[in-house]
């Protein structure tokens, strides 16, 4: 499991849960490592933000994440972490590596919608 503050997904059954129960849903399928790590940080500091967004991490070891190492959006990534967005159960957007505030803000927004702040 990943020592994050986000909710986790442990098996392609309980993804496929959250994909389809869930209209909005961001995944970052990585390690405790140092690509990852700050992925998961912005994550943990967005989610608070985009209400309307589900956040989770998925273990990239775990043998269950085949369901987004293997996906075609995902294919010809070579650094980790894996982050995937999904709209209405489908991917919307895919990334690898290492992302910025900004650049994980852009992909939210555009696939989303920019939160309403109150």
């Amino acid at each position: 499991m990943l020592y994050t503050n986000l909710n986790h997904i442990e098996s392609a059954a309980e993804h496929q849960k959250v994909i389809s129960e869930n209209e909005n849903v961001m995944i970052c399928c990585g390690r405790m490592g140092p690509m990852c790590i700050p992925v998961y940080e912005i994550m943990e500091e967005l989610e608070p933000q985009y209400p309307h967004v589900k956040f989770y991490d998925m273990e990239f070891d775990n043998p269950d994440a085949r369901v987004i190492r293997e996906a075609p959006e995902c294919r010809g990534f070579m650094g980790l972490p894996f982050t995937v967005y999904y709209k209405n159960g489908k991917i919307v957007k895919a990334t690898s590596s290492i992302q910025t505030m900004d650049q994980v803000k852009s992909i939210l927004n555009q696939e989303f919608g920019v939160p309403v702040t109150a």
